[in-house]
């Protein structure tokens, strides 16, 4: 019963800080809840399985741009509705071809993936419409984005709560620890891998086209910047891709260490981020939760030690 009305009443307070900070400190609060959706919707997949995928801006650009040319057609839960679907379609597309491809060879994929997708969407934009780049003009506070990010977020997180208890989760678990001895077990590996990979996708998708309204004017070079992909990666994997908390606890200080990098050292910082992401694979590969884990056993340990 706690651990569910804690994380409620965690909500409702973090739902209702909007009303007690700046325009600038709402701005801090959409980019953390918008990572830490990111790397909880990338865990959801990768921190199961273990497949490293970089194509997390390849899906969230995707729901930007679907923002940016449908916001003027259709009302915008149906512009949301739209995103999801293709977002979907798309995962499924590049799910069938390309996840029985592993290791290096999956990462090298995913990583031009989101390339491929935005010279398509470049050559589009030239080519036939003769521009690059869209306006985004939605009657949408700011406010009311993070209201969105927000609940897209804990939703994410439940989903994730709840496909660990299931026999989904456990499937995916058996397959990132050795995918012959799940199929050995009669696990469909095909079907699991698409499934979460999908789930994934959608939920990036999402992420996507709820935060497309701050930017106002979008174009590729901007929603598809591949740092999105690489913050992603290295947040789960900082706070733990196989926790249940872990991305979220990796992405809020990470967010904020990069917005003062950025806002500081906009020349250098991807040098920062670059040995920020080297130490963490070899420091803490495994996250923080479980290096806390491991450090509480050796004090008591040592305690013990002590008195005798």
């Amino acid at each position: 019963m706690i651990r569910i009305v804690l994380p409620l009443i965690g909500l409702a307070l973090l739902a209702y800080v909007p009303m007690l900070v700046s325009d600038y400190g709402l701005g801090l609060l959409i980019g953390a809840a918008t990572y830490v959706t990111l790397a909880s919707a990338w865990a959801l997949f990768s921190g199961q399985t273990h497949y490293i995928s970089l194509a997390t801006v390849a899906f969230y650009g995707t729901g930007a741009y679907t923002v940016a040319v449908l916001n003027e057609v259709l009302p915008y839960p149906a512009v949301l509705a739209v995103a999801a679907l293709i977002g979907a379609g798309m995962s499924l597309a590049v799910g069938l071809s390309t996840l029985r491809l592993r290791g290096v060879y999956f990462v090298i994929f995913s990583f031009g993936l989101a390339e491929l997708v935005r010279q398509l969407i470049t050559w589009y934009e030239v080519n036939v419409t003769g521009t690059l780049g869209r306006y985004i003009f939605l009657d949408i506070t700011t406010r009311q984005i993070y209201w969105q990010m927000l609940a897209l977020g804990a939703v994410t997180i439940a989903l994730t709560a709840w496909v660990n208890r299931s026999r989904l989760g456990m499937a995916l678990r058996v397959i990132g620890d050795d995918e012959m001895v799940a199929a050995h077990s009669g696990i469909n590996l095909a079907r699991v891998k698409l499934l979460a990979f999908v789930l994934s996708a959608v939920i990036l998708t999402l992420a996507g086209a709820i935060t497309s309204p701050r930017y106002v004017y979008v174009e590729p070079s901007i929603v598809f910047n591949p740092t999105v992909s690489f913050l992603t990666v290295i947040m789960a994997l900082l706070g733990g891709a196989n926790r249940l908390w872990g991305p979220a606890l990796g992405a809020v200080p990470l967010f904020l260490v990069f917005e003062f990098l950025s806002a500081n050292f906009p020349d250098t910082y991807p040098i920062f981020l670059g040995l920020l992401f080297i130490g963490v694979v070899f420091l803490v590969p495994n996250g923080l939760i479980s290096a806390a884990e491991k450090l509480g056993p050796a004090r008591k340990s040592d305690r013990n030690e002590a008195k005798a």
